[in-house]
């Protein structure tokens, strides 16, 4: 039986598993809970989703594991010295989920959104001045399947792109950018910045307030990554000095977000659920399947995480 090992609710952990058993009705699949020891000897392969270290530590012969999720700086954190390998999910639809909540918050922003929301408040009729979406320049913090998908998004909307990667990359109509020289170009480039990036030692607190005064003034943010890549207190400071003026953010250093945290009074900050980019149960199940007949078909893990890079 290949296990569940997770901490989602119980109503989560039985949809998870129909859905697995409905693509792939010829393997058994089941809670941790429900192995025997002599199954948990066994056991080279688990799917896994928020998981409990001491529940995969039980696990002795464990070789890999197949997460639910796209990012796992979680897991990484949690296994620096893991005996197995962490196969992240990438689903191509999460890129195209992920490429229409890009092009719909630059839009917000582009088209001055959250000016007329305030005016419709004080029921002021005000029209602004239109940017075409050519003269916005919009910059994205990471070019993996993401940022590479969301970046061809924007060329077919018209809008000026450029990109940041770690490493030299081409795409066409993107101007790509790397390096640390290649960081401070886009920042100080991009009307609106959309961070993508994966959380690692080397994105943690990446946009403070040294970055952040990179940027353009008038400048707007978009977070679809991970809370922590930004100093929240470097980012209030910049709203409150007026240097950025809008910031769309949908993932946060605690989530959910407290109640009392004033994000969610400012009117130059909108705030939403983590739902840039959700995991779809179909597609990522078609993509778990594929996975794991690649495994029994070949012997060999797919692509698994590069623990010291973190993804």
């Amino acid at each position: 039986m290949i296990p569940l090992v997770s901490t989602l609710t119980e109503a989560e952990q039985k949809a998870w598993l129909a859905s697995l058993s409905k693509h792939m009705p010829e393997l058994s699949f089941g809670l941790f809970s429900e192995l025997s020891q002599a199954q948990k000897s066994a056991c080279e392969f688990a799917i896994v989703a928020n998981p409990d270290p001491n529940e995969l530590a039980d696990l002795p012969n464990l070789k890999w594991v197949q997460s639910l999720w796209a990012g796992v700086e979680r897991m990484v954190a949690a296994f620096p010295e893991a005996g197995f390998k962490i196969v992240r999910l990438v689903d191509p639809h999460l890129a195209e989920t992920m490429s229409e909540a890009v092009l719909a918050w630059t839009l917000f922003l582009h088209r001055d959104m959250p000016y007329y929301a305030r005016q419709q408040a004080q029921a002021t009729w005000q029209p602004r001045s239109m940017v075409r979406a050519v003269e916005r320049r919009v910059g994205i913090l990471g070019l993996g399947e993401l940022g590479k998908v969301s970046a061809l998004r924007l060329v077919e909307n018209g809008f000026n792109v450029s990109g940041w990667s770690r490493q030299a990359k081409q795409i066409s109509g993107v101007t790509c950018l790397h390096g640390e020289q290649g960081m401070q170009q886009l920042l100080e480039s991009s009307d609106i910045l959309i961070c993508l990036l994966p959380l690692t030692a080397a994105t943690q607190s990446l946009l403070n307030e040294q970055t952040l005064s990179l940027l353009p003034a008038g400048a707007c943010l978009i977070n679809f990554a991970r809370g922590a890549i930004i100093d929240d207190s470097a980012l209030k400071l910049k709203l409150d000095q007026g240097h950025l003026a809008h910031a769309v953010l949908d993932v946060f250093q605690q989530e959910p977000l407290a109640s009392d945290n004033d994000y969610w009074g400012r009117h130059n900050v909108t705030v939403l659920p983590h739902i840039s980019a959700p995991t779809h149960m179909t597609s990522a199940c078609q993509v778990v399947a594929k996975n794991i007949n690649y495994y029994h078909e070949t012997g060999q893990i797919p692509t698994a995480v590069d623990m010291t890079r973190g993804y």
